[in-house]
C-alpha cells in the first residue's frame, strides 16, 4: 500500500516505522503530538510550510 497525503501522520508511522526519521528530517516533529492521530499528511504540511508532493514521494521511497 501507498502512502498517500490524506492518511494521517499516526497511520503512517504505526504502520511504517521507517518513516518517522523521514519525517523529523522534514521539519514534522509532530510524530508523537496527540493531534498526529487525527491529522492527514497534508494538513501537517501545510501547517509546517512543507511540499506534501516532496514529502510523500519520499515517504514512499522509504517503504
Amino acid at each position: 500500500m501507498a502512502i498517500t497525503k490524506e492518511m494521517t501522520i499516526g497511520e503512517v508511522v504505526r504502520t511504517y516505522q521507517q518513516t518517522i526519521r523521514i519525517l523529523m528530517d522534514f521539519g514534522m516533529g509532530c510524530v508523537g503530538c496527540p493531534s498526529a492521530q487525527s491529522e492527514t499528511l497534508e494538513e501537517a504540511a501545510t501547517i509546517h510550510g512543507i511540499d506534501i508532493n516532496k514529502l510523500v514521494e519520499r515517504l514512499n521511497q522509504a517503504i
